[in-house]
């Protein structure tokens, strides 16, 4: 089981912060990032949070996948690896 997971559909005004926040009441949060258009600098809608645990990962994943949160129902599972580009 992975620690990384994947958050699609955040709305556009959520901060890497409010990101961290939301996932911190189910266990320690390593990290969390927040995808950003380099053009536009605009939040692309997803993310990406790093638990301390797989446990922890699972436990966020159980109570935020479909959980609305400003609007919006968010999108929580493990991040797959990222592919090589052609």
């Amino acid at each position: 089981m992975e620690k990384r997971l994947f958050v699609g559909n955040l709305a556009f005004g959520i901060t890497d912060e409010q990101l961290s926040e939301i996932f911190a009441e189910f266990g320690t949060v390593e990290s969390a990032k927040i995808i950003m258009d380099k053009f536009s600098g605009r939040s692309k809608g997803f993310g990406f949070v790093e638990m301390s645990t797989p446990e922890e990962a699972q436990k966020a994943i159980d109570g935020l996948n479909e959980k609305e949160i400003e609007g919006r129902k968010l999108i929580v599972n493990i991040a797959r690896p990222m592919r090589e580009r052609t």
